[in-house]
């Protein structure tokens, strides 16, 4: 109770007192500064002082010193008001730099335009990070039902298209470090939980060039994508064409699977890679 009244009086978004613990080693602080911007980049809604040191395990006195030394970067930014902590527009700049190193968004984009256009569905572009897909682009159907992802969110790589795509363009062994390290979870009935069944897709894709998720995700949702390549022919994002089941349906998906390897072999292309077995 002491607590919860010291926290109304103070002033909001401040540490309570008490000074950053000093001797910490360069890379200790570096790697708290970015898990701390990590944390912010997956609140959009914002988080307070006191939900920070809490969430991070660190000294409120520590995190406010880095927040203030991010604020003046612009990295991120507060509102005094609410005491709520939100990331800056540098982070975007920044993070803007990973795509703009190979351009695939500005590359892809007419393509997955056209695509949208074609077929009617949402069209996303997804890379991996740390074992997830994350999505980096999309271009909406124009449909009332369509689905639709923020831009930066992830999704797990054995359930979803883009992830399968991936992986089965992957080396065996990164694939059996990805999966050790995080598991099959089942989120529905589709889920692929079992090792053995995803490494037999996995060759099913390699041999027709396009993943399916069948509600494997999320109920109600299917998906058909198919991997890009770079100039060594390695997978380095993939794309994929999403709608309702309802649509969807399974005399379509051969169709929207020819639609997306098509499409993603023109964007492979355009980057100056190619498609290993691609004729």
């Amino acid at each position: 109770m002491t607590n919860m009244v010291t926290n109304i009086t103070r002033k909001r978004g401040r540490p309570p007192g008490g000074k950053a613990r000093a001797g910490d080693g360069k890379n200790q602080s570096l790697t708290r500064a970015l898990t701390l911007l990590e944390r912010l980049s997956e609140s959009p809604k914002g988080l307070q002082l006191t939900d920070l040191s809490y969430q991070l395990g660190m000294p409120a006195a520590t995190v406010h010193r880095l927040l203030t030394t991010f604020e003046e970067l612009n990295f991120v930014e507060q509102d005094s008001e609410q005491g709520l902590w939100f990331v800056g527009l540098k982070t975007f700049t920044v993070g803007d730099a990973f795509l703009n190193r190979r351009n695939y968004v500005a590359i892809a984009r007419p393509h997955m335009h056209s695509l949208v256009e074609q077929c009617g569905e949402t069209v996303n572009l997804g890379v991996i990070d740390d074992g997830e897909v994350v999505f980096i682009s999309q271009v909406e159907s124009q449909e009332v039902m369509r689905m639709i992802v923020k831009l930066g969110s992830r999704s797990p790589i054995h359930a979803s298209g883009v992830g399968k795509a991936m992986l089965a363009n992957m080396p065996q062994q990164r694939v059996s470090k990805i999966l050790e390290r995080c598991g099959l979870a089942r989120y529905t009935d589709h889920s692929i939980d079992n090792p053995a069944l995803l490494r037999d897709e996995l060759e099913q894709i390699r041999q027709q060039g396009y993943a399916l998720d069948d509600e494997e995700h999320a109920v109600g949702l299917r998906c058909v994508a198919a991997a890009i390549f770079d100039e060594n022919g390695q997978a380095l994002a993939a794309i994929s064409l999403s709608g309702p089941k309802a649509r969807m349906v399974d005399d379509r998906l051969g169709e929207l699977g020819q639609a997306i390897k098509q499409t993603a072999d023109e964007i492979t292309q355009a980057l100056g890679g190619y498609r290993p077995g691609l004729t």
